[in-house]
């Protein structure tokens, strides 16, 4: 970064300048005056189409917003992560997602060494155990082909193929069937083996330390489940495979190491479904499709790694989110996908955005002096018409949104796709329109309301307008276009990691919890067992572990 902070560069004062002139901004009016404006704020690449014209943002916006990314060295950063400097600090580590899903031929270095035969390597093994998976030859300890997988993890290693999964459900395998479990809450586990046969399911345990405690825990009851069932220790290895570094661990729970499919410390939690994590996925739509998800990522990384700032996607985009952030005070942003298989991916995003840029200190070690991470939320529409989208339209906060959906759905039934994407192409222009009082007071007056009627409803149907949108479409959700918006969305979040000065690729702050919950742990009780009374904690911690043990201890009574 060419300044100790983002906010002491030119371009940063030049956008607090242009902020503070933002109210004269009317979307409606900058369309009207700009023809061109959809046309010029759209671009196309890797199969996705996206319209920011429906946001806050003029020429000399962009203009200021593009030097701002110059100013704090965002190419040189994208240049250095693809060439895999160790841009994640904190940890010592690469940030090499990239590598996982681009060609064979191509060159990644790590402390010296070209990563690729590795990756290949891996990718060659998911393919041969998928292809015994799926033919029949891999089978369970009675000799019947496996065609459930349960996949044990939990962040990282359960987000994004658990949502990749459910958006290329059209393209699963017949007969093959996924489960997830994630939450260490038992009930999670409970019913999903409560729906499977244990001759034909498959474990597939993701941890790379094989020490998650979430994980782990869940592991070990699903063992003691199959065994429970009549299966003998030496069949945990015909049900059981690992996505792991932890040989040694691996083995001793019982999985044959053979079975172990590992990925590396340059590969993130939440960028991780690249990789062997995305076993799953393979397992459920085949290692071909799997392998066009990767193909449609390495498109969007290549149009990322080589566009000018002013025509690239992720970059541009971050670019927006940035001016949101901190110039507008736009503290919230949803993602609206309409389209029913996308219904995780606002979860997903959740994750990969929030833990990645909220955070408070600068790669230096600074407290920021500006506002980093916005709150990601989001329901698939129309549902979330019907649930969030008031606050979205009249509320007294600004929330920005992406509005997200196919063209063509896998499943043209009737009108309804038309319906949807009625509603998609509504919601952006109702949210940057508005209705102004003088036109709720006409349309009540031509309905024949009294003025009494039109004073006491009118100012409840006003509508502000210049609420900013972006609208991201596709032909059809397909594995290669499911890998670009995925791929959009990571270097978005980079981008603006970079710009705020921070490391988007360590999370600290989810330590802290599990470190207490690691000392709370032996001080609650069994249900009938009695335990001391809690004094190691605050006075509202400690009355909750003695309420909690005594509610236990009676539970046996």
């Amino acid at each position: 970064m060419t300044f100790s902070s983002p906010d002491q560069s030119p371009a940063w004062r030049a956008l607090s300048d242009l902020a503070a002139q933002s109210s004269s901004l009317n979307l409606t009016r900058l369309f009207e005056t700009d023809p061109t404006r959809a046309e010029r704020y759209s671009i196309e690449a890797a199969g996705l189409v996206v319209d920011y014209s429906k946001n806050l943002i003029t020429d000399e916006i962009l203009e200021q917003l593009i030097a701002l990314a110059a100013d704090t060295g965002l190419e040189e950063r994208r240049d250095e992560m693809f060439a895999g400097t160790k841009i994640n600090e904190t940890e010592n580590r690469s940030v090499l997602h990239v590598a996982l899903r681009d060609k064979a031929e191509n060159k990644y270095l790590v402390d010296g060494s070209d990563i690729m035969p590795l990756i290949q390597a891996e990718l060659s093994r998911i393919k041969d155990f998928c292809d015994r998976i799926h033919s029949g030859h891999f089978t369970g300890y009675t000799g019947k082909p496996l065609n459930t997988v349960v996949n044990i993890g939990i962040g990282g290693s359960d987000l994004g193929p658990v949502m990749v999964t459910d958006a290329l459900t059209p393209y699963g395998i017949e007969g093959r069937q996924t489960h997830f479990v994630s939450n260490v809450d038992g009930t999670h586990l409970i019913e999903v083996v409560n729906k499977i046969d244990p001759e034909t399911a498959l474990f597939v345990i993701a941890s790379k330390t094989f020490t998650t405690q979430e994980t782990m825990t869940n592991a070990t009851s699903a063992r003691d489940w199959f065994l429970d069932t009549g299966a003998e220790a030496s069949d945990v290895a015909k049900h059981f495979i690992a996505l792991s570094t932890n040989a040694e661990a691996v083995g001793k729970f019982g999985i044959d190491t053979a079975n172990m499919f590992r990925f590396w410390d340059w590969v993130g939690g939440r960028y991780s479904l690249w990789s062997v994590i995305g076993m799953p996925i393979a397992l459920q739509i085949g290692f071909e499709n799997f392998t066009k998800l990767l193909a449609g990522a390495r498109e969007m990384d290549s149009h990322f790694e080589n566009e000018p700032l002013h025509a690239n996607l992720p970059a541009l985009l971050a670019l927006i989110g940035i001016w949101h952030r901190n110039f507008l005070d736009i503290g919230a942003h949803a993602v609206l996908p309409y389209d029913q298989y996308l219904h995780r991916l606002p979860a997903y995003l959740q994750q990969a955005d929030m833990e990645s840029n909220g955070k408070s200190v600068t790669r230096k070690g600074n407290a920021t002096s500006y506002a980093t991470g916005p709150v990601i939320f989001g329901e698939p529409g129309t549902n979330g018409q019907h649930a969030f989208y008031q606050l979205i339209h009249q509320g007294t906060d600004v929330i920005s949104a992406d509005f997200i959906a196919p063209a063509i759905s896998h499943n043209e039934t009737g009108d309804h796709h038309r319906k949807l994407l009625a509603n998609f192409l509504a919601q952006p222009e109702a949210l940057m329109r508005g209705k102004p009082l003088e036109q709720v007071v006409a349309e009540l007056s031509a309905s024949g309301a009294s003025d009494d009627e039109i004073e006491r409803i009118a100012p409840h149907r006003k509508f502000p307008g210049n609420r900013p949108t972006t609208s991201i479409l596709m032909k059809k959700l397909t594995p290669e276009t499911l890998g670009a918006l995925i791929a959009f969305y990571e270097h978005k979040i980079f981008c603006q990691g970079h710009i705020w000065g921070i490391n988007s690729f360590d999370q600290w702050g989810v330590e802290l919890g599990k470190i207490l919950a690691k000392n709370i742990l032996p001080e609650l009780s069994d249900i009938g067992e009695e335990k001391p009374t809690a004094h190691q904690h605050d006075s509202s911690t400690s009355t909750l572990i003695d309420r909690i043990n005594q509610i236990r201890k009676d539970a046996d009574s």
